[in-house]
């Protein structure tokens, strides 16, 4: 089921962020703060082969904006081109499947599950889209969730950009994550 308060939370966090002022000074901060670059700033693959396997979660979201009249014709499947909603589904799936392929180092994960919502905003001319992706592993699933989220309003946008070039995508974030070291985090 969609979660719509996740998907508020979201856009809030979005808002939010566009309010933030940039940061003055980063001097504090080294490479090795990061973790995919060793101790000489050069980028690698984080081992992960001593971590326990555990129930990793992932819940991101995002939204597209578009014209009432195409929002009209994605929602009562009038689209020449077919299901939209179907189709940006089957896309989102094959992403998170995909995500090493596009990501340098990420790391190949073996998904046991992957689920997208879409959710038809009338009052914004939106439709949302909220993905949960799961395995059971030695690394989390974030980098799967936001790549199935961002393709699937991506395909949204290719398969109505014949009606609507105007369309804006965004609020693609995570929204919650479950498992590993760091256990449970969701946004505030």
């Amino acid at each position: 089921m969609l979660d719509s308060d996740l998907l508020k939370r979201g856009l809030q966090a979005y808002h939010d962020s566009r309010k933030r002022p940039k940061q003055a000074n980063n001097k504090d901060r080294t490479m090795t703060d990061f973790t995919h670059f060793n101790k000489d700033g050069k980028a690698h693959m984080v081992d992960v082969g001593s971590k326990d396997s555990t129930q990793r979660v992932a819940i991101t979201g995002g939204w597209i904006s578009m014209q009432p009249a195409t929002l009209e014709k994605v929602r009562i499947g009038g689209h020449k081109k077919g299901d939209v909603l179907g189709i940006a589904r089957i896309a989102g799936i094959m992403a998170a499947k995909r995500t090493p392929d596009l990501i340098p180092l990420c790391h190949p994960l073996m998904l046991t599950h992957v689920d997208l919502e879409f959710r038809i905003d009338e009052r914004e001319n939106r439709i949302h889209c909220q993905c949960t992706v799961e395995t059971r592993g030695q690394t989390g699933v974030e980098m799967e969730a936001l790549t199935a989220t961002q393709v699937a309003l991506l395909t949204i946008y290719d398969m109505c950009k014949a009606v609507d070039r105007g369309m804006v995508m965004g609020g693609v974030c995570l929204l919650e994550k479950k498992g590993g070291k760091s256990g449970h985090w969701q946004r505030p």
